[in-house]
C-alpha cells in the first residue's frame, strides 16, 4: 500500500512485500516547451501561465506545459521560442504540496 497523497515521479522505485522492485516510468505526452535566455521574459511567461493555473515543469531557461495552441501563442507573443515535443511531464508539485513528493525525492 502506498501512502495517500504522495506523488510518484519518473525513476522512483517501489518495493513490494515480497521484495520485488518496480521502477516508475512516466509516459511521454504531447508538451509545449518554451525557451529563452532572458530571465525577465522567462519570469513573465511563468507568471502568465501560472496565473492561468497551468501545471508547469520548470527548468533553466525553459518551461514545459501540456500542449495548448492558445497558450503557445500567448507565450510566443511574450518573446519566447515555443516548440512541441513528446516527453514525460513532471510538473511542479506546488508550494503547499512540497512535503508529499515534490522536489523529486526517491523513497524506497
Amino acid at each position: 500500500m502506498l501512502q495517500r497523497g504522495g506523488t510518484l515521479r519518473h525513476g522512483d522505485l517501489l518495493q513490494s512485500d515480497d521484495g520485488a522492485i518496480v521502477e516508475v516510468h512516466a509516459a511521454p505526452q504531447t508538451l509545449s516547451i518554451a525557451c529563452t535566455q532572458d530571465p525577465f521574459l522567462f519570469a513573465r511567461a511563468c507568471y502568465h501561465l501560472g496565473n492561468r493555473h497551468v501545471p508547469l515543469q520548470i527548468g533553466e531557461g525553459w518551461v514545459r506545459y501540456e500542449h495548448d495552441h492558445v497558450l503557445d501563442e500567448m507565450v510566443s507573443e511574450l518573446g519566447l521560442e515555443v516548440s512541441c515535443e513528446k516527453a514525460p511531464f513532471e510538473p511542479e508539485a506546488g508550494a503547499y504540496n512540497q512535503g508529499s513528493g515534490g522536489g523529486h525525492h526517491h523513497h524506497h
